[in-house]
């Protein structure tokens, strides 16, 4: 005779029964009834960046940038040489911004047989364009520029090279005698030219009257040869 079936524990029935999708919606999923959410991830807005969190990157980006660009409000000190006519007789030197600065005009001074050295003039021209490919020079500088253009090594370094260099292209055959910059309007020694004469300044009138023959074809007599200097009118009223 068969025997009746035998009730399973309640335990076991339960584990007999599918598991309730915890991300379903039916009936016996636990979020039944609720809104469903998205997973982590899925389409979840971003979190505010934080103001703190912004000034930092802004300052980040800032001191890279001025790591980047040169700053315009200071000199770059450049030094170079500058011709006005021949080799050696200029030299250049930025000390403002925008390459403005001096342009020191060399002369030699050749008055002593045999000797070249330099004949110093303290009133340099100003500098325009010196950071350039084109740097002028016009007007005239302060002295103290010069002056204190004098407090930087490689401008002495620079005016002696300078100063060899124009001494062998304007006296080749004489001795190159170095001798340093004035520092103030006490160390400089101006150096006193003679005084120009009405002569020097006047051509002769003999000389001026051939010429004028010569243009307009007037034959010339033995006395528009003659070039001897009138007399000297005299001084005062």
């Amino acid at each position: 005779m068969p025997q009746p079936p035998v009730p399973l524990p309640l335990e076991f029935d339960r584990l007999s029964q599918p598991a309730a999708d915890p991300w379903s919606n039916g009936p016996g999923s636990p979020r039944s009834g609720r809104r469903r959410r998205d997973r982590p991830g899925m389409g979840r807005r971003p979190a505010k960046a934080k103001a703190g969190d912004l000034l930092s990157l802004l300052g980040a980006l800032a001191l890279l940038c001025g790591g980047c660009v040169r700053p315009q409000h200071h000199s770059s000190g450049r030094v170079f040489p500058l011709m006005r006519h021949t080799p050696g007789d200029g030299l250049a030197v930025v000390n403002a911004p925008g390459g403005s600065g001096i342009h020191i005009w060399l002369d030699p001074d050749t008055e002593t047989a045999g000797i070249c050295r330099p004949r110093w003039n303290p009133d340099p021209a100003r500098l325009s364009g010196g950071d350039g490919p084109s740097p002028v020079s016009s007007g005239r500088a302060p002295r103290e520029e010069f002056y204190a253009a004098l407090r930087r090594g490689p401008v002495r370094w620079a005016l002696r090279r300078q100063m060899e260099e124009l001494c062998r292209h304007r006296a080749p055959g004489r001795r190159f005698q170095w001798q340093g910059p004035p520092r103030s309007d006490e160390e400089f020694l101006p150096v006193l030219q003679p005084l120009l004469e009405e002569e020097h300044l006047l051509s002769n009138p003999t000389a001026v009257r051939r010429t004028e023959k010569q243009l307009l074809g007037i034959p010339l007599t033995p006395k528009d040869w003659d070039e001897t200097p009138p007399p000297r009118p005299p001084d005062g009223p």
